[in-house]
């Protein structure tokens, strides 16, 4: 596919809510990923195989940001539509509706992909009879609780299964959103025509297609896909862009000649790495960012901009938002949002006794995260005071306080503070204390 103008425009959903990101606050489309947000990789991955129109259906609440992110991609004309309320695709399709044109790309810019995906569904949409539809379908080798794809022998989607439970899977494709739509008119009939209370009309109006006999052919794909619905699912999208990457030091950043920096790892600008400190990578460290004396950061580490690790502190495979503070900390395998200070000997324990996978409760479910080691999620702008534990999977809710010495061992809310309250004793000394102790323990020191 060359990078040649493509007419047909490109939907991104952004209007979206996920409850299931808690305790992180921001967009799933706008975390930061190697000095950019996913949006704006999404983007530019587009732009390469020729898609330069674009329709974001957004927010009220996020619109002004995805206004700027958009605006650093040059050679793109973008329009917008503002969903009011995060009621699923179909409604969030009948808010852009003046702007989809005849034909359009609909894509879901929280899942993250290889530019293949993009380059698979065009490619296919200049081959498809006028009005056609298409759509990829990943390729899985275990279960995937999402949307399994039923096709006939000749690849032309039957139906949409949601959900069906493992070992009821009619294939093994998985709806991914990078779907193409012939005739946008006929897509909206169908969905005005669904009733249903669900979140599901999107779905439905595409089942109801198949049986009137309109084609929607899917494409099977088996390149990289990291759909992010929970925190942990940060891990893998960053993990991709660290092994993407090329190893990079800005020419501003400050290595001392004692600090060692190992495989591939990128340092931002005005970047400071002081003497004894370690960077095994792969890692980012992001502009501006200290890492301190005899610090260690490792294996697929993803430091934002502007934090500090400070002094003795061991960070591993974590990711790390913008303005964090570290001091003499151990942090492995944690999703940690800009803003965070932990104090001096604060500690996320990430491996269970019994070794077996973390499970973290969502809506009142208990959730198999399929990690044997995760650590704390932790959101914006709380405070954790010295030598407190944070246990495995353990969701800090953002702005709230864990006081020292706490170990914290369930979720904390949002705007909360956990504390112990000390009760000690204040009596009047009366032992009196001589040089002849220490000084015999100095004698025998001497011998």
């Amino acid at each position: 596919m060359t990078s040649s103008s493509i007419d047909t425009k490109t939907v991104f959903l952004c209007g979206g809510v996920s409850r299931r990101m808690v305790p992180v606050t921001e967009d799933k489309f706008t975390l930061d990923f190697l000095g950019k947000p996913l949006l704006q990789h999404q983007l530019e991955m587009a732009r390469a195989v020729g898609l330069n129109r674009f329709v974001f259906i957004a927010s009220a609440g996020n619109v002004e940001k995805i206004k700027q992110i958009a605006g650093r991609v040059s050679g793109i004309e973008v329009e917008f539509a503002v969903q009011e309320k995060p009621l699923g695709i179909a409604d969030a399709l009948k808010s852009a509706a003046p702007f989809l044109g005849e034909q359009f790309l609909l894509v879901n810019p929280n899942d993250v992909f290889a530019s293949l995906a993009y380059d698979m569904v065009v490619s296919q949409s200049r081959h498809l009879p006028a009005g056609s539809s298409c759509m990829l379908g990943c390729r899985v080798k275990e279960y995937f609780p999402g949307g399994y794809l039923e096709v006939d022998s000749r690849g032309n989607l039957q139906h949409i299964v949601e959900k069906p439970g493992k070992g009821n899977e009619p294939s093994d494709l998985v709806n991914i959103l990078v779907h193409f739509h012939g005739d946008t008119g006929k897509l909206l009939e169908y969905i005005d025509a669904v009733r249903s209370d669900r979140d599901d009309v999107y779905e439905r109006a595409l089942d109801d297609m198949v049986k009137s006999g309109h084609r929607i052919r899917v494409i099977p794909y088996d390149g990289f896909w990291a759909p992010v619905k929970y925190p942990w699912h940060i891990f893998r999208v960053m993990e991709h862009f660290l092994d993407m990457a090329e190893p990079y030091i800005s020419p501003t950043a400050s290595v001392s000649d004692r600090a060692i920096i190992e495989g591939k790892v990128i340092l931002g600008d005005n970047v400071r790495v002081l003497e004894n400190a370690v960077i095994k990578g792969p890692a980012y460290v992001g502009p501006g960012s200290l890492v301190g004396n005899n610090s260690l950061v490792r294996d697929y580490t993803h430091i934002g901009a502007g934090s500090v690790v400070g002094y003795s502190t061991e960070i591993k495979h974590s990711y790390i938002g913008d303005g964090c503070w570290f001091h003499s900390n151990y942090i492995g395998d944690s999703i940690i949002e800009g803003e965070c200070s932990f104090g001096s000997g604060t500690i996320t324990a990430n491996f269970r006794l019994d070794e077996g996978n973390v499970c973290v409760t969502v809506d009142g479910s208990r959730v198999d995260t399929g990690y044997d080691k995760l650590g704390a999620m932790v959101g914006r702008g709380c405070r954790v005071g010295v030598n407190a534990c944070l246990m495995p999977g353990i969701r800090v809710g953002h702005g709230s306080f864990v006081g020292p010495h706490v170990c914290i061992n369930e979720d904390l809310a949002a705007s909360k503070a956990v504390l112990i309250k000390s009760r000690y004793q204040v009596v009047d000394n009366g032992v009196r204390l001589t040089r002849d102790k220490r000084q015999n323990l100095l004698e025998k020191l001497e011998d």
